[in-house]
């Protein structure tokens, strides 16, 4: 195996920016240990070039329902659409969870719904507005569930167009119940070799992804685009749904 520890990277990342959402109960200025473990993410894009943004979401008030805006369905107040001009800018995003009785937290829930509610909205090629980005997942908890959730968070994300790269999760789980979590002392999770090695991977696959996923301009727009906004007859494979409207 060839020593890569004093190569440069194969490209340069100066021009992708990430989103990390941490969806820990804890409100700032508490500290959390799913932050712990997004900052080791954090510092490797950040060494790379990449412009890093991070929210804590439970410092916001997000209203629940799956509307781009849910003052429009009632709500006194809805501090997400400020939040989704973040999420839209970023190249990558990273969403970073505690584990609650073997589940993702209910603020991860909620963020999930949340970018439901845009999936149907588009891009400039008519893909769902999620296509070219790409997104992974960071876990941490004192209890079972961390490929669990990896697999429900990094499914949701597919679903709504993201890209998922190689290996694109990391996690840590101390001894089941109460117990030392990720960023005490007692843990030495900061050195648990398998947890860093995945966030080292996951980063750098989330940047490799997303770099290639810019150079091409995002996936090509065939094969993927509903046929009225393609403004064409042609769908590529018959489609009943389709054919019931007379667009064969």
């Amino acid at each position: 195996m060839s020593d890569t520890s004093l190569q440069p990277p194969p490209a340069q990342y100066s021009d992708l920016t990430a989103l990390f959402v941490n969806c820990t109960l804890k409100r700032s200025p508490d500290a959390s240990n799913t932050d712990a473990l997004m900052d080791v993410c954090r510092q490797i894009m950040t060494g790379a070039g990449v412009s890093v943004d991070s929210v804590r979401l439970v410092d916001h008030q997000i209203a629940f329902g799956v509307q781009p805006d849910m003052t429009e369905a009632g709500w006194e107040r809805d501090d997400w659409p400020k939040i989704w001009e973040r999420v839209r800018a970023a190249d990558i995003l990273v969403i970073g969870t505690p584990i609650w009785l073997g589940e993702e937290s209910s603020v991860a829930r909620l963020l999930l719904e949340r970018l439901y509610a845009h999936s149907g909205q588009t891009n400039e090629k008519g893909q769902y507005t999620y296509y070219g980005k790409t997104g992974g997942c960071v876990v941490t908890g004192n209890e079972d569930g961390v490929k669990h959730i990896c697999m429900t968070m990094l499914h949701a994300l597919s679903h709504i167009g993201y890209v998922i790269p190689p290996q694109a999760e990391t996690g840590w789980i101390g001894e089941i119940g109460p117990g030392p979590s990720y960023a005490d002392k007692e843990s030495d999770g900061v050195r648990h070799a398998f947890t860093q090695r995945n966030a080292v991977f996951m980063s750098w696959n989330l940047m490799h992804m997303a770099r290639m996923l810019k150079d091409n301009g995002g996936l090509p727009g065939f094969g993927n685009v509903e046929p009225e906004r393609l403004k064409t007859q042609q769908t590529y494979h018959p489609n009943p749904g389709v054919l019931s409207q007379g667009l064969s």
